[in-house]
């Protein structure tokens, strides 16, 4: 008798431990657990830790709480301006309302997952091609609040969204690489200039400085030889002094007065123009037009040869009376 009932309470001992084992649950730190009793949610969420349950009637599932890093496919659109380009992103969140996440929503990670793909096509969509390659923060900031606003009813947070990657096209790459090495080039080109104005506004300066004092200049020559022969050069080049050829100038306009006139006596003869119409013109005593003087042929067999530089023949009278014997008219 007594082996029967010690056999019996070790049987009873040892269902009991069964049970017990069955319905022994461990939740860990980062995990919530939520018991569905009979199919009925239980209002009270369990906690990290050990937790008991009741075998074959409840059943206890576990969401985790931790942050989840989910990436976005590669989504094509076509932007605002027309501009055909594939975006990638990533969005991190978390798990708030572990009651929420099992009863709300199938699959809380899928539906995070197409919304966010959803979402990310409206916001190529909205936005321009230099505002997706440019000011990305406040792209994300709109799509981050374009995820959260139907997932706060499915008990998650979106922590933030950022997009990874946007492909163009090679055509619009190549535009792009030709458009920033003009503006390069602009930039370039005008620092130049700018550089050039700074550097004409000094030099006007150290001229008016120059000017002031002439001695300066000369120091100054003597500088750049120095610079030169220091290079160890075998031709040494000389800069010219623009005063010594304003002295020259002033030189050559101080010449005596006779030397224009040897300049007049070594100028070739011109040959002699005929009368205009309207100068007077000497008759005869019969009323006919004199002659015209002969004029001196210019063929080159017929050259007069020069006088000598000492001796000239008067080419007119002194007097302005008309011979004897001879009448003057106007026409």
């Amino acid at each position: 008798m007594v082996e029967e009932l010690v056999v019996a309470g070790v049987s009873v001992a040892s269902v009991g431990l069964v049970y017990v084992m069955a319905g022994a649950r461990v939740v860990k730190q980062y995990e919530r657990g939520v018991v569905l009793r009979l199919g009925r949610l239980l209002p009270e969420v369990r906690g990290p830790g050990f937790t008991m349950t009741v075998p074959f009637v409840d059943r206890l599932r576990k969401v985790n709480i931790q942050i989840v890093t989910l990436p976005i496919p590669a989504q094509e659109g076509i932007t605002r301006d027309n501009v055909t380009v594939r975006v990638d992103a990533v969005v991190y969140f978390k798990v708030v309302e572990a009651a929420d996440a099992i009863m709300q929503v199938e699959d809380y990670r899928f539906a995070v997952s197409q919304m966010a793909q959803t979402s990310l096509r409206s916001i190529i969509g909205k936005s321009d091609l230099d505002d997706l390659l440019s000011n990305r923060e406040k792209l994300n900031q709109g799509l981050e609040l374009m995820i959260d606003s139907p997932a706060i009813g499915w008990g998650v947070q979106i922590d933030r969204v950022e997009i990874k990657d946007v492909s163009l096209p090679e055509t619009m790459k190549r535009s792009m690489a030709r458009q920033a090495e003009a503006d390069r080039e602009r930039r370039a080109r005008i620092i130049n200039a700018d550089a050039e104005l700074q550097a004409s506004k000094k030099l006007a300066q150290a001229a008016e400085v120059m000017s002031e004092q002439p001695a300066a200049l000369q120091l100054r020559l003597l500088q750049t030889v120095v610079a030169v022969a220091a290079e160890k050069n075998s031709t040494l080049v000389l800069p010219f002094p623009v005063e010594l050829l304003r002295f020259l100038e002033r030189a050559q306009q101080g010449v005596s007065p006779q030397q224009p006139d040897q300049a007049r006596r070594s100028a070739p003869r011109q040959s002699a123009q005929p009368p205009s119409p309207d100068e007077p013109r000497q008759v005869g005593e019969s009323g006919v037009p004199a002659a015209p003087p002969q004029q001196a042929s210019t063929a080159p067999w017929s050259a007069v040869p020069e006088q000598s530089a000492g001796v000239r023949e008067p080419l007119a009278s002194s007097s302005d009376e008309p011979p004897e014997g001879s009448k003057t008219r106007q026409d």
